[in-house]
Order: structure tokens, then sequence, then C-alpha cells
């Protein structure tokens, strides 16, 4: 990739600031010792069976036999997944919404504003949607990065994905939207718990505005300095970013062309599907990741204007999902180990043993980052963290919002180191897992205290 490294006097070049020390520190240490994602995944896997047989007394026999059961358990949800995913890169590239993200790129002139955007970006999208703000994070970096001249690239695509952790505060949230829908799997243990006492509470709400406001300075100040070196986007493997070929076809004027580029099509099936969308709430019905992948799919319909244009963008997009198909049923199997070997319990019981009513949310955000390693899906891991953590909370008559949101919000948090969910972005920009991590492990550190914080203030004052 391009170096671009200006000729200052040495003096300049030793002011590096501690911010960029501590970047290049953990840059490096990623990049000497970091695996690549899928490697990490048989790491974890063959981790999860020597702890289910050292610490569990688990036979190898049964082990073996509950890792290839629940290999293929999660089947339905790595298709939402992927699904949503795919779709979610269409409608990130939807004319429409292409037009918008140049127009913000093109007002953007220094490096550092383009880190801030990025973040704010993937922040704010990931607020509203977690597969929407996954891949529009990523799309609105790559084009900063090739607009803006010396941005430090491996930092803003870490930068875009870091918004991502603002999923768990906002819109898809799973977990406060699994135990506010009737008839969820826990609802006999803990109700029906409304987004007015999760994510819409006071609380939540100033933690998602703080982490709003300060994690894109924090990701700014981790630029280098001018005079430092900086690496930027290789341009030779973007070549189509910049400018998106006109498609021809040399059979436009068969009846098969006009049906595959028909705008009545495209807009008589979106329609069809927007009219579905409007009846399921007027009847009543909720909001679910089936919903939210239809309501996407038709969107996208409508907003590329022809069949043959959302299949040209869907192609694209099913590239970045390869790593997430291959690898899902990988922790489906993980998730499985350390349901039926009792290793979550262990490992919750171990925090909330020492719990007291007001603390019990802060042993649940830790106890849920360390459990995420091995269970990154947030409705997989409420599945197997869940039914004891609501038991704990019911036992020392602590919050159960709290407790839920706490469990959220550790997911939420170690995702910012988790490689499963940085691969959509690490596909978009070419880059790899080590090129980035370094960054994330320190948005990482700030995001936890901010998290903490708030779990502590909401437990002791809320």
């Amino acid at each position: 990739m391009n170096q671009t490294l200006p000729d200052v006097r040495p003096a300049e070049v030793k002011r590096a600031g501690a911010m960029q020390k501590i970047a290049g520190f953990f840059t490096e240490l990623m990049r000497r010792y970091l695996p690549d994602p899928f490697v990490f995944a048989i790491i974890l896997t063959i981790l999860t069976v020597v702890l289910a047989i050292t610490i569990e007394g688990q036979s190898f026999p049964d082990i073996t036999a509950a890792w290839g059961e629940g290999f293929w358990s999660l089947l339905a949800f790595t298709t939402q997944m992927a699904v949503i995913l795919a779709m979610g890169y269409v409608l990130a590239n939807a004319p429409v919404v292409d037009r918008l993200l140049d127009t913000i790129v093109s007002r953007v002139e220094k490096p550092r504003t383009a880190v801030v955007v990025a973040t704010l970006v993937g922040a704010i999208g990931s607020y509203l949607n977690w597969g929407f703000g996954l891949v529009i994070g990523g799309i609105v970096a790559k084009k900063l990065a090739l607009h803006v001249k010396n941005v430090h690239y491996p930092l803003i695509i870490a930068a875009a994905y870091s918004g991502f952790t603002m999923y768990g505060l906002g819109l898809s949230a799973t977990i406060p939207m699994v135990i506010s829908t009737p008839g969820h799997p826990m609802e006999e243990q803990m109700g029906i718990i409304s987004l007015a006492e999760t994510i819409f509470s006071p609380f939540m709400l100033v933690t998602a505005a703080v982490v709003l406001v300060t994690l894109p300075v924090l990701n700014a100040m981790l630029h280098p300095k001018p005079g430092q070196p900086v690496k930027e986007i290789d341009r030779s493997q973007h070549a189509g970013a910049a400018s998106k070929p006109v498609i021809v076809d040399d059979d436009a004027s068969t009846i098969a062309s006009k049906l595959n580029n028909s705008r009545v099509l495209a807009m008589a099936i979106g329609a069809f599907g927007m009219a579905y969308v409007v009846i399921h709430f007027v009847r009543g019905g909720a909001v679910d990741l089936n919903l939210i992948n239809f309501f996407i799919l038709f969107l996208g319909i409508l907003l590329l204007g022809t069949p043959n244009a959302y299949l040209r963008q869907l192609n694209e997009g099913i590239k970045t999902i390869s790593g997430i198909i291959l690898q899902f049923p990988f922790y489906a199997g993980i998730m499985a180990i350390m349901a039926a070997s009792g290793l979550v319990v262990t490992i919750s019981a171990v925090f909330t043993n020492i719990s007291t009513p007001e603390t019990l949310p802060f042993w649940g955000l830790v106890s849920s980052w360390l459990i995420n390693f091995f269970a990154p899906s947030g409705g997989g891991h409420w599945m197997v963290q869940g039914p004891f953590m609501i038991d704990a909370a019911n036992a020392i008559g602590a919050s159960l919002p709290q407790t839920a949101m706490s469990v959220m919000l550790g997911n939420a948090w170690n995702d910012l180191v988790q490689p499963f969910w940085i691969l959509p972005a690490l596909a978009l920009s070419k880059l790899k897992l080590k090129d980035i991590m370094g960054y994330t492990v320190i948005m990482m550190f700030w995001v936890g205290i901010v998290y903490i914080t708030a779990i502590l203030a909401w437990g002791f004052l809320g």
C-alpha cells in the first residue's frame, strides 16, 4: 500500500502523542500474534473443549456429541444474519444512499475529520439497524479513504466498525427486542420488559449519547500526527469504488432483457412487500429479524429500481458474508458445548455469587463480555446466559431490565474485539484482522469505561 512520509524535522517525528504510541503498541502486538478469524474460531473450539473437560469434568465423547449436535443448531439464525448483511449492503449501495454518502464525503478534507465522520456514520447506522450500520460504516470509510489524502486506512476502517457497539443501545438490540415481545422464551421468569425500561430508559439514552460524542473524538486522536507514517488505501485494489461502471445489455431489445430491467415489475413487487409491512403492524404484529429482513429486501428493490440492478448489487454483497457463513456454525458448536457442559453457569456463578442487587448488573456486564468470545450472537448468547442471570436477579431482588441490559451491553462491548463481526469490514476493505484490531482494542477499553460507569450508576441510582 502507499506510504506517505512527509519531509519533516526529526524532532517533529519524535513528538508522537501518547495515543499514537498506545495505538502503535497494540497494532504491533496484533500483527505478531493475532491469527485470522477462522483460525481464531478453531482455537476457541479447542479451548472450550479443554475447559469443559478440565473444569466441568465432562467426558470427551459427551462434549464431542454436544458439539456435533449443536453445530447446525443455529442454521436458521445464520441465514438471517447473512441475509441482513447482504441486503444491508444492497441498501447501503442504493443510488439515493450512495449519492447521500458522496455528498457527505465531498465535504470532508482533513484525515481526522474523515475518521470522525466514519465513526458517526457507522454508529448512527448501527443504532438504527445493526446489519445496515455494519455495512454502511465500511462503505463510507472506504469512500473517505479514497477522497481524503493522508488518511490512515486501517484506522478509518476500525473507526467505522467501532460504531457497531451502538447496536446494543439501539433499535435492533437483540435482547431488549426479544424480552419486549409477548411469548418470548423467558416470559414466565421475567414477564414482558418494555423498551422504555431498557434501551429507552434515561440511563441508556444518556449512555448512547456519551458513546456517540466521545468515541469519534477518541478515534480521531488515534490518527497519526503530521510527519508520522500513514498507510493509505491501495487504490489499485479499489479501482471500481470511485466510479461504478454502467452495465450495457447487448440484448436490450429482447423481451427477456426488458423484463429483467423493468421498473414496473420492481415497483409492483416492492409496493406489494411494503403493503405487507403496513398490514403486519396494523394487525398488531411485532418486529423481529424476519420482518426486518423482509423490509430491507423490498425497500432495496424499490430503491434500486429494477430486478437486474438489485441482483448485481446483491452479488457484490454476498462476497462480504462468506466468512460468516463458514464460521457461525463453529460458534454454534461452541455455544452448544458451553450450555451442555455447564461452563456458562460456572462463569456466571463466579460473578453472581459475590453480587448484591445493585452490583449484579455490573457483574453481568463483565461475565457477558467474557462469554461473548464464545457466543458472539446476541440471541444465542442470551439463551445460554440469560436464564441463569434472571434467576439470580429474582433470587436477590435485582432489577430485571438492568440485568438484561447488562448482558446486552457486555455483548456489544466485546464485539469490538470479537473477530467474527469484523468479517464484513475486512471483506469490504480488503484488510487483514491484524491491521485493525490494535485500534479496536483501544476503542474497546474506552467503551468499557463508559458502559461500566453507566451500569454502576444505573444500579445504585436508578
